[in-house]
């Protein structure tokens, strides 16, 4: 049976009103760093998982490059856009209490301690999970197994009853059903083609109300109950 449901952060529960590739370009010339493209950034990104901040991010970046930018000035002010720019999709809230009423509720998101904590505060959700693990506070972040089974143990369920909900193919369909979660995709314009190994796809505007119907009757089938 379903017991806990977990859900990706960016892009799955909130998005920016601002493009990031936008906010990334105004983070750096707001610290006097050259410019720095979004494809750079989400590797080096993927490489500083399970980091405190994204200063070591910037510290990549500007690496090779003819400037005295301090990377800790361009984290600060990228993390002040992302802030500014951030919003809940429509709906969200409401959905995560009525889930709340019938399973264990949980946060698993890729990125520094920092970042992604102050993204909480911003959007004043610090209660409302059971837990919430950001994977700069584990020993490896998303798509590795051990962070699903990390957010597992946190809400004291098994992988195999928990269901997952996020819109990366690798960090987050492949990622939990490796760890033995049930996987659902969100999808939105723009964003990665639906994975044939989510046992369901819904979309980002629609997340708030087909989430708990797609739940209710994985929950169903789990039990062998008709719909």
């Amino acid at each position: 049976m379903v017991q806990a449901v977990v859900f990706d952060l960016d892009y799955t529960l909130a998005v920016p009103r601002r493009d990031r590739a936008t906010i990334l370009e105004d983070a750096a010339s707001a610290a006097g760093a050259p410019e720095l493209s979004r494809s750079a950034y989400l590797e080096a990104h993927r490489r500083n998982l399970t980091r405190e901040t994204r200063e070591p991010i910037f510290e990549e970046l500007l690496a090779d490059r003819d400037t005295d930018a301090d990377p800790a000035d361009v984290a600060a002010a990228y993390r002040d856009g992302i802030a500014a720019a951030l919003e809940p999709l429509p709906g969200v809230e409401s959905m995560l209490a009525e889930l709340g009423d019938e399973y264990r509720i949980g946060l698993l998101t890729n990125g520094p301690v920092r970042a992604q904590r102050d993204k909480l505060s911003t959007l004043g959700w610090e209660d409302a999970f059971d837990a919430a693990l950001v994977t700069g506070e584990l020993e490896a972040g998303k798509p590795d197994r051990r962070a699903f089974e990390s957010i597992a143990a946190e809400l004291d369920v098994a992988p195999e009853t928990a269901v997952y909900v996020g819109d990366e193919v690798e960090a987050d369909v492949r990622g939990a059903t490796d760890a033995g979660m049930a996987a659902i995709q969100v999808l939105f314009e723009g964003g990665p083609d639906p994975d044939p190994r989510a046992v369901a796809h819904v979309e980002q505007e629609h997340v708030a109300t087909a989430v708990p119907s797609t739940i209710a009757e994985l929950d169903r089938a789990s039990r062998g109950i008709g719909s």
